[in-house]
């Protein structure tokens, strides 16, 4: 199951007990401990500032009765919190889960299941869209967390009693969320509405390196010609592969306003190279004749396999009225469920849907609130009305 049975808990500060572990006999002990928990909140410290891969820095694992703090850096055999942590009967409650998953899937090739997302679970509780942990156990619990160690190096030891409080803190309002968040779903009937969102979450597809679309992360792509596109996809595609095998940021390797002006330039030569100001001397004596074989390489790639950039031609004034009125049926359909119109789509997916494209609009509990309104209306199966009290939905059928 998505979402799993969650006890009413006191969760006062002085209620969970915390603990820091560094060895490995505690570790397992405490991993004990928590077998048959039917839910535990999750949370992880990381740098990765210097490198490709995120570094795991420190682990917080809590239940409503212990926290404990979790040192990886101390060398310590790691196997019985994974055991737990991939255990299928126990529902994994992060918030903002992504960036925390993708260090799982790369300490282990797959992603723990079934995860409770409490940033996603709060979009459909009215309580915001991409709300902060902080802001939510304030709103939610009165709890001002302290921001101090916002910008702490994790991987520096010994952590300070600060640190550690800092961290436990993390998981230890977020039981209390999600308890909250859980009972709201069930009163509201909404508890089913998120399991194909917080199922995504463990597609491992989403944390795998995909250095072939590397360069569609680029910012300023779009304004290059697909003559110059193929060029810095395969020089994206090289970066990407040099930065894992090296486990190095990016901008490291070649940053990417360089990777651009090569695409660019598309020089042929050392001399053309040369002339490029932005090209470090390291990086020339290097790889520079690397570089010129990959643009000669990419050059010859044929036309008919160039990226091409879709840049859809502006809507039609008739289309565009029909887009504000796609806006009105959401922000109706929105208050209608006490939830933000975000939450059910932008204005830019709505323009998707104008021009017949899928978006997640049409898909998972969207549909029914408002995915299924909106086609109506585009079938001429609905129709809006005003009125001094506001908007109305008229079926036309």
């Amino acid at each position: 199951p998505a979402i799993g049975p969650a006890p009413d808990h006191s969760m006062d500060k002085s209620s969970a007990a915390s603990l820091y572990i560094d060895d490995s006999a505690s570790l397992a002990s405490f991993c004990e401990q928590l077998q048959g928990s039917p839910w535990l909140a999750l949370d992880t410290e990381f740098i990765r500032e210097r490198t490709y891969y995120p570094r795991l820095c420190l682990l917080q694992v809590g239940t409503p009765e212990v926290i404990a703090c979790i040192d990886p850096l101390a060398e310590l055999d790691l196997t019985p919190l994974l055991t737990l942590l991939y255990d299928p009967a126990i529902t994994k409650v992060l918030h903002a889960a992504q960036q925390d998953l993708e260090i799982f899937y790369h300490l282990r090739g797959a992603v723990p299941s079934p995860i409770f997302d409490t940033q996603i679970a709060a979009t459909v509780l009215g309580q915001g869209d991409q709300v902060g942990y902080a802001t939510l156990a304030q709103e939610l619990l009165g709890i001002n967390l302290d921001k101090s160690q916002v910008r702490t190096d994790w991987s520096r030891r010994p952590l300070s009693p600060e640190q550690i409080s800092y961290a436990a803190d993390d998981v230890r309002y977020l039981c209390k969320i999600y308890t909250r968040q859980l009972q709201d779903l069930q009163q509201r009937q909404r508890q089913d509405w998120l399991r194909e969102d917080f199922q995504q979450l463990s597609d491992p597809a989403q944390y795998r390196p995909n250095p072939a679309q590397a360069w569609t992360r680029i910012k300023g792509h779009g304004k290059l010609k697909s003559a110059q596109l193929v060029v810095l996809r395969t020089l994206a595609d090289w970066r990407e592969q040099q930065a894992i095998q090296a486990d190095k940021p990016r901008r490291w390797i070649c940053d990417d306003n360089l990777l651009l002006d090569l695409a660019r330039i598309q020089p042929a030569n050392q001399a053309g190279l040369d002339k490029l100001r932005n090209l470090p001397d390291k990086l020339r004596q290097r790889h520079g004749q690397t570089l010129l074989e990959l643009i000669a390489q990419a050059r010859q790639t044929p036309r008919e396999e160039w990226p091409v950039l879709a840049h859809p031609k502006p809507l039609s004034p008739a289309q565009d009225a029909v887009l504000d009125a796609l806006v009105a049926i959401i922000k109706y359909c929105a208050a209608e469920h006490d939830i933000s119109p975000t939450s059910l789509a932008s204005r830019r997916e709505l323009e998707q849907v104008v021009r017949g494209q899928d978006t997640p609009l049409l898909h998972g509990w969207r549909k029914p609130l408002a995915g299924e309104r909106v086609q109506a209306f585009l079938n001429g199966q609905l129709e809006l009305a005003g009125s001094p009290s506001g908007l109305q939905l008229q079926s036309n059928t």
